[in-house]
């Protein structure tokens, strides 16, 4: 049943074409948080992603074919997402699938695409077990080690904080990677971790936690998570009377950060993969594309969703023959690809070399404060 209601999904987004086979038709897999806690995450990047391919196939497509996106909503569960990338590749027979935000998701899915030889390439999966089950698996985002260490520089470095807290979610990869990184690196820069405590997605209580994190008065708190909790972390924080600043990783970025904070996160800095402020004409024309065509300000998991389209629409140009083999070999060859979320070069592991930004939360906005290069 919930293969039919994707399909149907798929055909009210895509049209009736969607939903049927054409041999001038080159599939391309999609799968996704399109529902479920994180249903922001999935929705954002979908919209990348079509907007990618709509300009491509406006373009005459790829080699004089027009690409077709087949997208699945795994609803935010590891096991739909290896169920939903299994379906793909046997019955839909794409060339290449782009997804997941989510780096327990993404594990999940990539040892089904790692054999079945399928290239797989997630847009903002950072936990670096990903890319390490297999030579078929991607990313066009930095990793969980990178982003750790520009926050921790970030923290004692730029706002000269020197006592932390770090709150993590313990059942999340993406969560405790970030938190160990980050947690070593500060100590390295001669910050003292006061509490390392820890919650799971789908908790709505966190005062006996941040009871415990007041008690140590720490300058800052770290809080790897992702926006759904930490909205409520962060308004029961306040309410408690903590005056720490708020830190965080690019899980932070939803437009519904602030409306589940009750503004509680207003000031907070994160780590971010592109900056809305961005003076880069590229990155200006592919903000007013995506606001005019589904009336938003696309946020971080849609720049790159739209990255991830790009790149693989380009190996699959390059590509001698249109089978997945070649196309993996071309996006391993990737480099210094101009994208809206930076220059992006896969190296021998497959993981993306660019650069981090940190932006300020103020309302619906996200000030640019600095960025920071591998």
């Amino acid at each position: 049943m919930r293969f039919l209601i994707s399909i149907l999904l798929l055909c009210g987004l895509f049209g009736l074409n969607a939903c049927t086979e054409k041999s001038d038709e080159l599939a391309i897999g999609e799968f996704g948080s399109l529902t479920g806690n994180e249903a922001t995450f999935g929705q954002s990047t979908n919209k990348g992603i079509r907007l990618a391919l709509e300009e491509a196939n406006l373009a005459g497509g790829i080699k004089g074919k027009k690409l077709k996106l087949i997208t699945y909503d795994n609803q935010g569960k590891p096991d739909e997402a290896a169920s939903v990338v299994k379906r793909l590749i046997t019955q839909d027979k794409v060339l290449a699938i782009i997804g997941e935000v989510a780096s327990s998701r993404s594990l999940a899915a990539a040892p089904i695409a790692q054999q079945y030889k399928v290239p797989m390439i997630s847009p903002s999966s950072t936990s670096p077990k990903v890319t390490a089950a297999g030579n078929y698996i991607f990313r066009v985002c930095f990793i969980d080690p990178f982003q750790g260490k520009v926050m921790a520089k970030f923290m004692t470095e730029n706002l000269k904080l020197k006592k932390v807290a770090i709150l993590r979610d313990v059942k999340n990869e993406y969560s405790v990677g970030l938190a160990d990184v980050f947690a070593k690196e500060a100590v390295a820069k001669g910050a003292e971790v006061l509490a390392d405590l820890s919650y799971q997605a789908g908790d709505i209580d966190f005062k006996a936690q941040l009871t415990q994190i007041k008690s140590k008065n720490p300058e800052a708190i770290f809080i790897p998570g992702y926006y759904t909790e930490v909205g409520l972390i962060t308004y029961q924080a306040r309410q408690l009377g903590i005056k720490g600043v708020f830190l965080g990783g690019d899980g932070w970025d939803s437009n519904d950060l602030e409306r589940n904070s009750k503004k509680a996160v207003n000031g907070s800095y994160y780590s971010n993969h592109y900056s809305t402020e961005s003076t880069d004409p590229k990155v200006q024309e592919f903000i007013q594309k995506y606001k005019a065509k589904f009336s938003e300000v696309p946020d971080a998991m849609a720049a790159l969703g739209y990255d991830s389209a790009k790149i693989l629409f380009a190996a699959m140009e390059r590509a001698s023959e249109m089978k997945p083999e070649q196309i993996r070999n071309e996006l391993a060859k990737t480099q210094d690809f101009s994208g809206v979320t930076g220059n992006i070069t896969i190296d021998a592991d497959r993981n993306a070399i660019k650069s981090a930004v940190i932006v300020q939360v103020e309302g619906d906005a996200r000030k640019f404060i600095a960025n920071i290069a591998p």
